[in-house]
């Protein structure tokens, strides 16, 4: 059957009309990206879509949020728009509806996505493993967090967390630098203050402070671009100590859930592909003390798709309605 998929983040919502059958994904077509500032509501964005394609929709909806799922109300970060799920069904004029957290709908997309939408980064080369926990960790506004636990015969199911949200932990002197600034502006540093994309700002403004230069204030868009292009030093020193740092929380975070293996997310996370095996993340993911052969052994990857996001509800409404 046919489902609209859509992907509400703070800036953006797409929208695409997936394939669904027997609990997995068909296909997903070609995806529509709109302004959430340019509509008013999640219906209005929903009947802009519809107007695109003709002016009719199908009556099924798969719909993830940039938000905690749950309660009678759904207020998005960075995002004005509220969905009230009792309403969806009148206001979207469809018959069945899944809605589920955006980090989420990214854990689905690990579940179902083919091996080619991986790339391997480290450890024994092969598929994913078909049964434990696969941590799903990625960069972006904020530090998402997700399990995908695999059971062969019974599928898998799909754990939300707030993993970003655990104390960030130095490892060295320069992240001790890191870790005293970001105190100076936050009660509380976790680690999606530093391992997400604004986090490069509270770097770079470190690192200028120990080469005793000027601080600039630059936000983090400006930083990631003079990092990726490689035209500011400093800024590719940043990018160099976000990698470590990434590494650093994957591992944790995979000895948390259960090392079996490692997915690497995000819009950031993808525009890294090309530094992270140039950068320090593998060092720092295996550097685990007496248990740094056990991380040896542990397969880390990066998906590669380039909806996760879209592809991931309509992997989360095929795996909530199977029959329909």
């Amino acid at each position: 059957m046919q489902v609209v998929s859509v992907d509400i983040g703070g800036t953006h919502a797409r929208f695409a009309i997936a394939e669904v059958e027997g609990g997995r994904v068909v296909s997903l077509g070609e995806p529509t990206t709109m302004k959430t500032a340019e509509h008013g509501s999640l219906q209005l964005a929903w009947e802009a879509y519809a107007e695109m394609q003709g002016g009719t929709l199908p009556r099924a909806a798969a719909i993830a949020v940039a938000a905690p799922v749950g309660g009678d109300m759904i207020r998005l970060s960075n995002n004005p728009w509220i969905i009230r799920p009792a309403l969806i069904n009148e206001r979207l004029l469809v018959d069945t509806w899944t809605l589920v957290n955006d980090f989420g709908a990214v854990g689905h997309a690990v579940a179902q996505v083919p091996e080619s939408d991986f790339l391997h980064l480290c450890g024994p080369e092969g598929p994913l493993p078909e049964r434990g926990m696969i941590t799903v960790c990625g960069p972006g506004t904020g530090l998402g967090v997700a399990g995908v636990m695999r059971v062969p015969g019974n599928g898998y199911r799909v754990i939300e967390t707030e993993g970003g949200h655990t104390d960030f932990a130095p490892l060295d002197r320069i992240e001790d630098a890191i870790l005293a600034h970001a105190r100076s502006i936050f009660n509380r540093v976790s680690v999606e203050r530093i391992v997400a994309g604004p986090g490069i700002v509270l770097i770079y403004e470190t690192l200028a402070a120990i080469e005793g230069r000027a601080v600039q204030r630059l936000d983090d868009k400006a930083i990631w671009t003079m990092a990726l292009e490689g035209s500011d030093s400093l800024a590719m020193a940043a990018l160099d100590r976000f990698c470590l740092s990434l590494g650093a929380v994957a591992g944790d975070l995979a000895l948390t859930h259960g090392p079996k293996g490692v997915v690497i997310a995000g819009g950031l996370g993808l525009r890294l592909k090309d530094h992270l095996l140039r950068s320090g993340f593998v060092d720092r993911f295996v550097a685990k003390g007496r248990f740094r052969n056990l991380m040896a052994g542990i397969p880390v990857k990066l998906i590669t798709h380039p909806q996760p996001g879209l592809f991931g509800a309509a992997a989360a409404f095929a795996q909530e309605h199977p029959g329909v």
